[in-house]
Order: structure tokens, then C-alpha cells, then sequence
């Protein structure tokens, strides 16, 4: 399949297209476009007992048995399981990952808006830039653009919508 071959993707919805954000705040608008007002909304308090702290496993403590701290995490992870059924996981290598897809991906939205627009959605789909999950001309929109992709299971990746620009973006990932 060609990189520039478009898949169509029904299953995970369409979107109607909309006018970018952009290229709405670059006209220097009076006033926020109302699609793009909302009320305010009453949230309810959330009550944060701090006697009831996530148990906090730190994965590094836990890669040669015998080494300092070994033992202690150990029984901690096993007290987690039992007890919570989950666990707050540290210094697993993941976040160096994920700070680096964040730096790629901003240098790919501080693009001029006609780079970005290389990859934008096409009608009736979701992935690409722009905005996803847009069903109607009456519905309220986010003040701000995304870029949907689809990078798992590598058969549905659609290399069409993934920025050549900056080049290190794909490298991230393919």
C-alpha cells in the first residue's frame, strides 16, 4: 500500500469538517466565534482523602534481586497487588519517551498553518489535523486543533497523516 493512500476508517466515525482554529484566530476576531462558547459548567467537589495514597512502586529497585532496596519494594509491590489491585509505577524509562513525542509533536503544531495542512483530515474521517469527532454544525468545538494518528496495530497505521515535518517525528514511532 502506498504511504499516500488514504484508508477509510468508518468504523471509527466521521467528522464534519470545520473551520481551522488557526486560521479563525489569525482573522483577529472581536469575539470568540459562539461554537466555540461555552456555559459554565457547575462541577462537583472532589474530596481527596491523603490517607489513602496510591502505592508508588519504583521499577528500578526491582531489576537485580539482592540489590539495596530490593526486598522492601518487593514486599511493597506485593502489598499493592493485594490489597489495591493497582500501583503507581516510577523510574520505568517511559516518561524519556514520552517527553520526547511531546517536544516532536510541538515543533509540528508551532509549523506555519499550510505545513500542517498537508495532513489534514479529509472529509468524514477522523485521523489527520483538524478536529475529530465534530457530528454537527450546531455543536460546541474545542479552541484548539489536534492531530489524530493511529499507530497501533502497525496494518492500520495511515502514513498519509503522519507530518514528514519536522522529520524526527516519524522516527519516533515507525
Amino acid at each position: 500500500m502506498a504511504t499516500d493512500e488514504v484508508i477509510n476508517r468508518t468504523e471509527y466515525g466521521g467528522s464534519v469538517p470545520v473551520d481551522n482554529v488557526q486560521a479563525l484566530a489569525s482573522k483577529d476576531p472581536k469575539d470568540v466565534p459562539v461554537r466555540y462558547i461555552r456555559p459554565e459548567i457547575e462541577s462537583e467537589e472532589v474530596l481527596a482523602d491523603e490517607s489513602l495514597q496510591i502505592p508508588v512502586i519504583d521499577i528500578s529497585k526491582l531489576v537485580v534481586s539482592g540489590q539495596a532496596g530490593y526486598d522492601e519494594e518487593l514486599a511493597k509491590l506485593h502489598v499493592a497487588c493485594r490489597d489495591w489491585g493497582f500501583f503507581q509505577l516510577v523510574n520505568h524509562g517511559i516518561s524519556e519517551a514520552i517527553d520526547a513525542m511531546k517536544k516532536v509533536t510541538e515543533e509540528f503544531f508551532k509549523l506555519p498553518l499550510d505545513e500542517k495542512m498537508k495532513y489534514a483530515q479529509l472529509p468524514s474521517t477522523i485521523e489527520g489535523y483538524g478536529q475529530a469527532f465534530v457530528v454537527s454544525e450546531e455543536q460546541k468545538l474545542d479552541w484548539g486543533d489536534m492531530l489524530f494518528l493511529i499507530p497501533l496495530p502497525v496494518p492500520l497505521r495511515n502514513l498519509r497523516f503522519w507530518p514528514q515535518n519536522p522529520n524526527s517525528f516519524r522516527l519516533l514511532v515507525i
